[in-house]
């Protein structure tokens, strides 16, 4: 399959297992399938590939493989990123045109280089929904209004049962663009190992409070970027 490529063994060898971190698209189709479906997906992408990568020891040797931040079901990202081990030295270009060959359909990559931070760093991510709804002045004043006022609570599931939780102070930003025939809102929003907010609760929260969101509303989200705690764009 990639016969005209370099062979693995002409890449030096490496002394310590490098750390590579990819950055990749998911969209279309591929926003309905679930994490897991996502880390077989992306090991079985990277096994066509034929990277010299680096596998974990004990009874169930596997590639090292981590992501930095699970997208939710139904999201579309152009910002996701994975960290891979490899034992040789290889270009960026040419895991990058292996990684190509070998993807599937509605999953892409777009970066690749050494990993220098750690994921524990990501502390934000900004998501962008499009809403087709009618929506007037007034309508956009009302929403302007939930998303600036505590408490802005919903019912949140858990291993433990459900609970009303108050997102409010996980809301970073927002911004509200009335367009025709719909609505975006662009909404930075907690994300991390410290805390963390699905994106689909900023919707669930305005269904509780305003009439003309419904769940059969059409609606996309997509993660355009994800951020450290100083704000900046986390790579």
């Amino acid at each position: 399959m990639l016969s005209e490529f370099k062979k693995i063994s002409d890449y030096p060898l490496l002394e310590t297992p490098a750390t590579i971190r990819l950055g990749f698209y998911k969209k279309g189709a591929l926003q309905y399938i679930s994490h897991l479906d996502l880390q077989r997906t992306f090991q079985r992408i990277l096994s066509r590939a034929e990277l010299p990568l680096w596998y974990t020891q004990g009874f169930n040797p596997h590639p090292k493989l981590v992501f930095g931040l699970p997208l939710p079901i139904g999201c579309e990202s152009v910002c996701e990123m994975a960290d891979i081990k490899l034992t040789r030295d290889m270009p960026a270009e040419d895991i990058l045109a292996r990684l190509h060959k070998a993807t599937v359909a509605d999953l892409d990559f777009f970066a690749c280089y050494p990993a220098d931070r750690k994921f524990a760093d990501i502390d934000g991510a900004l998501y962008e929904y499009n809403i087709e709804c009618d929506v007037d002045d007034e309508m956009l004043e009302k929403i302007d209004r939930v998303l600036s006022n505590s408490p802005l609570t919903v019912l949140k599931h858990t291993k433990s049962g459900d609970k009303e939780v108050d997102i409010f102070p996980l809301i970073k930003s927002f911004k509200l663009e009335k367009l025709e025939g719909g609505l975006k809102i662009t909404a930075l929003l907690a994300a991390g190992s410290n805390q963390n907010l699905s994106s689909e609760y900023l919707l669930e929260a305005l269904r509780k409070r305003l009439i003309f969101l419904r769940e059969e509303e059409n609606y996309s989200i997509k993660r355009l970027s994800i951020h450290d705690a100083k704000g900046k764009i986390f790579k």
